[in-house]
C-alpha cells in the first residue's frame, strides 16, 4: 500500500505490529469552510447589487456559493462588460454564466430602473 508520508507509513506499521485492523483513506467527508460575503450595494427594496469589471474564477465560485447557500437573497450582477468571456480558453460569457445559474445580470449602461427603486 502506498502512503502519503513516512509518518503515515510508520503509523500503519505500528498498527500492523499491534494487530490493529484499520482502513486507510477509505472515507470522504464533505465540509464547508465558512467565509463571509460583503455585497457592494444593498438597496431599500431588498436587491443586492454586485459590481464587476473583471470577474475571475474565484469570485464566480464565491457568488455561486452565496446564492446556493442563501436562496432568499436577491443578488444581481452589474457588469462593466457582460459579454467578456470567463477565460481566454472559454466561449462562455459572464452573462451566459449567470443565465445558466439563474442569476439576474445587466450592464452598467443599462441597469433597469425597477432594480433600483
Amino acid at each position: 500500500m502506498a502512503f502519503r508520508s513516512g509518518l503515515e507509513e510508520r503509523i500503519a506499521d505500528l498498527l500492523v505490529e499491534l494487530g490493529v485492523k484499520y482502513e486507510y483513506e477509505s472515507t470522504k467527508v464533505p465540509y464547508v469552510i465558512q467565509h463571509n460575503y460583503t455585497p457592494d450595494f444593498i438597496l431599500p427594496n431588498g436587491v443586492w447589487l454586485e459590481a464587476k469589471g473583471y470577474w475571475d474564477s474565484k469570485d464566480r465560485k464565491k457568488i455561486k456559493s452565496v446564492i446556493q447557500q442563501n436562496p432568499d437573497i436577491d443578488l444581481r450582477m452589474v457588469f462593466q462588460a457582460p459579454f467578456n468571456t470567463i477565460s481566454k480558453k472559454s466561449k462562455t460569457t459572464y452573462a451566459q454564466w449567470c443565465d445558466k445559474l439563474g442569476i439576474k445580470w445587466t450592464s452598467f449602461a443599462t441597469i433597469p430602473i425597477d432594480w433600483l427603486l
